[in-house]
This record gives structure tokens, sequence and C-alpha cells, in this order.
């Protein structure tokens, strides 16, 4: 038994190890390519090399923070088949919290630190005032509550139909669109990964506030977006509920 533990815990060093380089690599690999784009085009829809970085960083943060929070989800189909979602129901606290956030991802936990000090080292560099600083913390907040609407959407989505995997593939590959300033699509793509799908708003616009780029009009239009995103999803959370039907039936 002592052997068999023993090798569990290598095995999972050594899984924790190849996915942590593999996230570094590509992280690393795309930040060049970001370089040498930027260098060659001289510039990015009007953007330096530092503030081209930082759209990427800032879509590291809201992607890998809400990966953190939300691995759950990925897990939520197995629960319904089996019938552990009847469990949740049954239990005094709240199912959505469970199924929401019911397992962090402690791998992406570790990555989180050296990301925010390299945002704060390449967000020095673009000298932002402190109301600056705060829009952007602010819109950060905001984007991570629009991650957590899509979630949630998932959430309900699987109740109804069992289909959660695909949905969150979709939602992976739309938010990729915000490794880059959504200013270098064409209309009409724009606006409708800016506000219709809002990966704009979750990433750019956060970027955008940092440099000084969205007037306080726009900053709380990006808010009401948020909210309204919440409370839609956590209203098709409830009406997803009274379309469950119980794995044992």
């Amino acid at each position: 038994m002592s052997r068999n533990s023993f090798l569990a815990v290598f095995y999972v060093k050594i899984a924790l190890f190849i996915f942590l380089t593999g996230k570094v690599l590509r992280f690393v690999f795309f930040t060049l390519f970001i370089f040498f784009l930027v260098k060659g085009s001289q510039g990015l829809a009007g953007y330096t090399l530092h503030q081209s970085i930082f759209f990427f960083l800032t879509f590291n943060l809201v992607d890998i923070t809400s990966q953190f929070l939300f691995r759950e989800v990925y897990r939520f189909r197995p629960q319904l088949i089996s019938g552990d979602f009847d469990l949740a129901l049954v239990k005094p606290f709240s199912p959505l919290f469970r199924s929401l956030m019911g397992g962090a991802d402690i791998i992406d936990l570790i990555t989180i630190p050296p990301l925010i000090f390299t945002i704060f080292y390449i967000g020095s560099q673009l000298t932002p005032s402190i109301l600056h600083i705060a829009f952007y913390v602010l819109l950060i907040v905001n984007g991570l509550l629009i991650a957590t609407a899509f979630h949630i959407f998932v959430l309900g989505f699987g109740i109804i139909t069992l289909e959660v995997d695909h949905l969150v593939f979709i939602y992976r590959d739309i938010i990729n669109l915000g490794k880059l300033p959504v200013d270098i699509y064409r209309e009409p793509i724009r606006s409708i990964i800016t506000y219709l799908i809002p990966v704009g708003v979750m990433i750019t616009l956060p970027a955008k506030a940092l440099m000084g780029l969205v007037s306080p009009i726009g900053i709380i239009a990006t808010l009401g977006i948020g909210a309204v995103a919440l409370v839609a999803s956590y209203r098709f959370w409830n009406f997803a509920l009274t379309r469950y039907t119980s794995a044992s039936s």
C-alpha cells in the first residue's frame, strides 16, 4: 500500500510538472508571436508592444481565474447521469454553488500569482493613473461575473439537455478571440464579439480602461452588461431546475 501511495503521488507530481510546463511554453510562444507581430508591423491596430502584451495578459487573468473557480462545471454532466446531482438538491447548501464552485483547480491557482506580478510589471510601463487602475480592477471583476453567468447558463442547459462539454468547448474557442484586442477584427465581427458575445467587454475593455481609452459612460454600460448577464443566467438556472428529472425516476 505504501508503494502504491508513493507511486500515486509520484505520478501526480509528474502530471503537474508536465501541465505547468505546457502552460508556460504556450504562454511564452504566444508572447513571442505578439512581439514579432508588433515589431514587424510597427504596431497592432494602433497599439504598442507593451499594450498588445497587456491585452494578452488580461485575457490570461480572466481565463485562468475562471477555470480555477469553475472547474466543477466540467464534471457536471457525470453528476447528472449518475444521479449525484439529486444529493446536491437535498442538501442544505445551494446546489448552484456546489455545481459551480465545488471543485476549484489547484493547478490553475499556482499560475495566478506570477501572472498578477507580470500584469503589474507590464501595466506599470503604461503609466496609468490611480483612477484608471481602479477602473481596470472593477472591469476585471465584471468580466469574471460575465464568465460566471456563462457557466451558470451551461449548468442550466446541461440540466435540460445533458449537454455540457460542447458548450464549454465553444466558450473556450470564443474567449480565445480575446487574446488580442478586438479592434483587429472588422465590422460587424468586432461589434458581435464585443457586445453580443461579450468577449470584448470581458477582456479588451478592462485593458483599455487601464490605458485611459474607455469613457465613464462606457464603463457604466459595461457594468450594466455584466449585471444583466448574471441576473439572466440565474433566472435560467431556476427555470432549468423546474425541468429537471431525477436520474432515479
